[in-house]
């Protein structure tokens, strides 16, 4: 694919099994980390990138050309097991997973952009987008102008990069699990001050658990959800554990 199109434009796009159930690492990473097989298939991840990707590129001499955006698709799946081994990743602080259309540790993943002749290196950003926004960015980047017939919910991500502007173009974020709408967040632009309204949660099995054990997965709708009315609000600028919701009670703004 490189030998053919480095003397042109081109976009490459890389879709990999690897930190997915069930898991499949070859014997060359089998053992390889201190994680079990989840932390194998980490690292084989992690070479496959480097070696297939990124050095070819370098050798290439398409290094300083070509943007790559590294990122997930959802956070990590709580309920993934063999036996006593935890098969789907840690989501850190964040409540949930994989799966659950709201909850902070299914949605919000980190990502990492390299692009040498134009991001300077070891740049944090902390802001939130979306993968949505690769389509108007790839559409930027080749010099062309997204639809204007219809409304494109991403934004280019290349003004916030560059530094040119300081903040996403995302005031609102709605987040869903599967076609229903299960939370909605607001960057207040004024104060910086991040809400986050959760109108529907999945149950988790068992409760305390922070998944839904008893299911495999949580599902969206049916007997497996609870719907809020009002909704659960949180001040993730000083609650991104979703830990305690506020009321009128404890936030009368």
């Amino acid at each position: 694919f490189y030998f053919r199109n480095k003397h042109r434009p081109f976009l490459l796009f890389v879709s990999l099994l690897h930190v997915h159930t069930p898991l499949i690492t070859t014997e060359k990473f089998l053992g390889r980390s201190r994680h079990g097989l989840y932390g194998d298939n980490v690292e084989e991840m992690d070479w496959m990138v480097g070696k297939w990707l990124l050095d070819v590129i370098d050798r290439e001499g398409l290094k300083n050309t070509t943007f790559i955006y590294f990122a997930s698709d959802h956070g990590g799946s709580l309920e993934a097991h063999r036996g006593n081994a935890q098969l789907g990743g840690w989501n850190g602080i964040y409540k949930g997973g994989k799966g659950m259309g709201g909850w902070e540790g299914g949605i919000r993943v980190p990502g990492i952009v390299r692009w040498p002749a134009v991001l300077p290196a070891g740049t944090v950003i902390n802001e939130l987008t979306s993968l949505m926004d690769i389509f108007p960015t790839v559409v930027h980047l080749a010099g062309g102008a997204v639809p204007q017939d219809r409304v494109i919910d991403g934004r280019t991500l290349l003004p916030l990069l560059r530094g040119t502007v300081q903040h996403s173009g995302h005031e609102f974020m709605f987040h869903y699990c599967g076609v229903f709408l299960h939370a909605v967040r607001w960057h207040q632009k004024d104060s910086g001050t991040i809400w986050k309204a959760h109108y529907v949660t999945p149950v988790f099995q068992p409760e305390a658990s922070g998944a839904c054990f008893g299911r495999g997965i949580c599902p969206c709708f049916g007997d497996g959800v609870t719907h809020h009315d009002p909704p659960l609000l949180f001040d993730l600028s000083q609650d991104p554990s979703e830990a305690n919701p506020l009321s009128a009670d404890t936030e009368p703004l």
